[in-house]
């Protein structure tokens, strides 16, 4: 049971992500270079927030290019796990192993607070660990997480139960208050709002620890 976490220029949370993974879900956790064109053999891999590339052109947009996210797919095609946190769900929509976008919030500003989120799928890799806490609050550090489909694709997201997290409380103009979602197969998941930095009490923040106990079940 392995890791790895892809590190792009501009990533931030690559050392929180490896930190979660390594107290709560498995031991061996690489950190992989996004220059890279293999990856080791793992059996989840992780995109890390931050401002990939300084978040030029879109968000996620010149990151979802990296010569690591072609092993990536190849890696969530065969089934593996894959997750994208903040910029990571970013580059996972450029990359189309989720549908839709991240855009400019709602106010055009810049957001950093805990958000109250209702997790809405308890079947899945990613949230089996909340079954019975259907309610959390994680933070979020976004700018572009206004998270935009049209309407026959959010019909089929809701239809297929691919929506995993929505907001209580609306914070940045997301279609129908979605946090984070899954692909059709269940594997692939992204979500704007950081559970890696929600995993420890003495920070007063355990919100995003179900979401790794998840993880840990799942790669058992």
């Amino acid at each position: 049971m392995s890791a790895a976490v892809i590190v792009f220029p501009g990533s931030n949370c690559d050392r929180d992500a490896v930190s979660a993974l390594s107290k709560h879900t498995t031991k061996q956790v690489h950190r992989v270079w996004h220059r890279e064109t293999d990856l080791p053999k793992v059996d989840l891999v992780l995109l890390p927030g931050g401002f990939s590339y300084g978040d030029y052109l879109r968000s996620g947009a010149i990151a979802a290019r990296s010569p690591i996210m072609k092993a990536v797919s190849k890696h969530a095609m065969r089934g593996g796990l894959v997750v994208g946190i903040c910029n990571g769900f970013q580059v996972l929509t450029e990359t189309h192993l989720l549908p839709g976008a991240l855009m400019r919030n709602v106010g055009l500003k810049f957001l950093c607070k805990t958000a109250p989120l209702r997790v809405e799928n308890t079947q899945t890799a990613f949230t089996r660990a909340y079954a019975g806490q259907e309610s959390t609050s994680i933070l979020i550090a976004h700018h572009d997480g206004n998270y935009f489909a049209d309407d026959e694709t959010l019909d089929r997201l809701e239809g297929e139960g691919q929506i995993a997290f929505r907001y209580v409380q609306n914070p940045n103009g997301s279609s129908r208050d979605i946090a984070g979602i899954t692909n059709k197969a269940g594997n692939v998941l992204g979500m704007m709002p950081h559970p890696e930095r929600a995993v420890d009490a003495l920070t007063g923040q355990t919100g995003g620890l179900a979401f790794f106990e998840s993880l840990a079940g799942a790669l058992s």
